[in-house]
C-alpha cells in the first residue's frame, strides 16, 4: 500500500497566454471555483517571435494556479479554451506535480484545498 506522503495531492497549472485573454481566463477559473491564482507580466518567444524588433520578445501573461491533482487537467482544458484565438502566439499550459504546499500564515502543510 502506498504511503500517503508519496501520493500527489496538488498540482501546479502554469499558463502563458496573450494579455488580452486574461479576463476570459480569470472568468472561467472563477466559474470553476478556483480559490486563488497568481498573474505575472512576462516576456519571451516561442512558436511566435516578434521578428520586427531587435529582441524578438513578445509580452504575455503567466497565470499560476495550485489545485488538487485530480482537477489539473480540467483547469488546463478550461484555460486553453478561454485563451484560444487560433493564431500563433496563443501560448502554452503546463500541469506539474507539486510535492508539498505550505500555508505561511498558518505555518502548516496543506493536505487538501482549501488550505
Amino acid at each position: 500500500m502506498a504511503d500517503k506522503e508519496n501520493i500527489m495531492v496538488f498540482c501546479k497549472i502554469t499558463a502563458i497566454i496573450r494579455p488580452e485573454k486574461l479576463e476570459a481566463v480569470e472568468d472561467v477559473l472563477k466559474q470553476k471555483k478556483v480559490r486563488g491564482m497568481t498573474v505575472s507580466k512576462v516576456k519571451g518567444f516561442g512558436e511566435y517571435a516578434n521578428f520586427y524588433t531587435s529582441d524578438w520578445l513578445c509580452t504575455h501573461v503567466r497565470v499560476e494556479v495550485f489545485a488538487e491533482a485530480e482537477r489539473g487537467e480540467e483547469y488546463a482544458a478550461a484555460i486553453m479554451q478561454a485563451a484560444y484565438t487560433g493564431v500563433e502566439g496563443d501560448g502554452i499550459v503546463a500541469v506539474s506535480p507539486v510535492q508539498s504546499v505550505y500555508h505561511v500564515r498558518l505555518q502548516k502543510k496543506c493536505d487538501r484545498q482549501p488550505c
